[in-house]
């Protein structure tokens, strides 16, 4: 038995925050967020939108694509690291609001890396056959985590969520799934704040060391592809379609160039989105899959790498 993406959806907020949208909240300028990140505008979710109502339209559009209703559903992975409170998890709200009864309902949290974990621990369930069609999400809402007078770190994030469905299989989907960590840069990228006795202690707010999250992310983001394609005898070339985590549209041209995978086989949306951390590589692929770039039979690799450091992979056949 195999597992196979039988659909995907995603949602957007409606509320677009453009470059020179935020030339007039901090000293920044078009120029310098798109020479340097390559983002145009983000989206940004509304005042009483929590990270399970941006997932809730992601997960429809998804089981509608493949066919499915809350009745065929029978796990539910959501990876955020914006969830909508402290406890139960956005999985279990998630659950609800869908109208899924009686099933495994769990949050992943890996950060940026975040839907690769979902999704490869999700491949483990369906393949082993202990569950039929896994709902897949990763949603964030970072607005809600930044500190908008930081010109180095509000003008790179943005909202939105991705889904799919993970269907049982007998040809192979996921071909191979490949996920790594490394505390010792748990400080590099963080937001260290935490609650206690009601309040917020310490920095609530997205920290991070810009140069040094790039040359890892560079480093491990080609190691993980160049694992994957080992592991299945293939070579940089053979793939259709790379996915990234839409971080930076420099780490992605540089982990594309030593990879010598051409640009034009990679799907590129952190120009319109933005950073959405767990939610950007789903975002990315339902883009893809309906636009028709992805077609039947071709070799997927996505790959992502988040706070932690979390990185990884997973190649799978369309």
């Amino acid at each position: 038995m195999y597992s196979r993406i039988t659909g995907t959806g995603s949602y957007l907020p409606d509320k677009i925050l453009t470059n020179q949208d935020l030339e007039r909240m901090v000293d920044t300028s078009d120029e310098w967020i798109r020479t340097r990140t390559g983002i145009t505008q983000r989206h940004i979710a509304a005042k009483d939108q929590v990270a399970s109502d941006l997932a809730l339209y992601a997960s429809q559009n998804a089981m509608k694509a493949a066919g499915v209703t809350s009745k065929d559903i029978d796990l539910i992975i959501v990876a955020t690291t914006t969830p909508d409170m402290v406890f139960p998890s956005t999985a279990c709200i998630l659950q609800n609001k869908l109208g899924v009864e009686n099933c495994p309902a769990f949050d992943v949290q890996a950060v940026c890396s975040g839907f690769v974990y979902a999704l490869a621990t999700a491949d483990m369930f369906v393949s082993s056959g202990k569950c039929r069609n896994a709902l897949v999400v990763g949603t964030e809402i970072y607005s809600k985590l930044l500190d908008w007078n930081d010109r180095s770190t509000c003008v790179l994030f943005g909202d939105g969520a991705g889904a799919v469905v993970l269907s049982q299989s007998e040809n192979p989907g996921i071909l191979s799934t490949h996920l790594h960590a490394s505390g010792d840069y748990c400080n590099v990228l963080s937001v260290p704040g935490s609650i206690s006795g009601g309040k917020v202690e310490g920095n609530p707010y997205v920290n991070m060391e810009g140069s040094v999250v790039f040359k890892f992310a560079v480093k491990v983001l080609e190691e993980v592809v160049q694992e994957a394609i080992a592991k299945n005898n293939l070579q940089a070339t053979d793939i259709d379609w790379l996915i990234p985590h839409q971080a930076n549209i420099r780490i992605i041209q540089s982990t594309a160039k030593k990879l010598g995978i051409p640009m034009d086989k990679v799907v590129v949306a952190v120009d319109k989105h933005g950073n959405t951390s767990a939610a950007s590589i789903p975002l990315a692929l339902d883009i893809a899959v309906r636009d028709g770039r992805i077609q039947s039979d071709q070799l997927v690799l996505l790959e992502g790498v988040g706070g932690g450091f979390t990185w990884g992979a997973v190649l799978l056949r369309w």
